[in-house]
């Protein structure tokens, strides 16, 4: 048997869309959702949680990243939801994590150990506190990948602004060099004939 499941991801939503995904959790799993918007528009969405029981834990909010955790899980099936249907015109590229974690499995795998005459109490409590605080940095980690994933994304899109810019201010350059060259010979152009078309003296 799992003791969890974890999965994060990148997913594009489109401009008046809204994605819903589904994942069910065991009773007794921690839950913990995090969402952040990489790239598009205002660098904003709309994000939600819907617990089994139907109830929105973390109800709709347009904002740039969100968490949801819960401790203990009642289980069912969990709707994760991300809106993009205010924004008319941006697509958003958006990063989701989730992670669950049953516990009362790993106290049944330590009740197994204690059945063969093995004294795991010690150990075991290092265990879940090293757990608890592998689970924290898990979860430290995931938001700093996605804070370096948005930073890369705003930089990238910088870049790109300002080459287009610096290319199309080049062509205007090149353009107008060009004009003015032109302008300026035809200024001084001298022509070899009268208006009648004789030869001039």
């Amino acid at each position: 048997p799992s003791l969890g499941v974890s999965f994060e991801f990148k997913l594009h939503v489109d401009a008046g869309k809204e994605e819903c995904f589904y994942q069910n959790v065991e009773p007794g799993s921690s839950v913990y959702v995090a969402y952040q918007v990489l790239r598009g528009g205002d660098g904003q969405a709309g994000f939600a949680v819907r617990h089994p029981n139907g109830n929105h834990v973390l109800p709709y909010q347009w904002r740039p990243s969100a968490e949801y955790e819960e401790a203990s899980s009642t289980g069912g099936y969990y709707e994760l939801c991300i809106d993009n249907s205010m924004s008319h015109f941006a697509a958003k590229l958006i990063s989701l994590y989730f992670n669950s974690f049953k516990r009362d499995k790993w106290e049944s795998y330590v009740q197994e150990l204690e059945s063969l005459g093995v004294t795991v109490s010690n150990f075991t409590d290092t265990l879940q506190k090293v757990d608890g605080q592998v689970g924290e940095m898990l979860k430290y980690q995931d938001q700093n990948r996605r804070h370096l994933a948005r930073d890369w994304y705003i930089v990238d899109g910088n870049n790109r602004y300002v080459q287009y810019w610096s290319l199309a201010q080049c062509i205007v350059i090149v353009a107008t060099s060009a004009l003015q060259v032109y302008f300026v010979r035809k200024l001084f152009e001298v022509k070899n004939v009268t208006p009648t078309s004789k030869p001039r003296a």
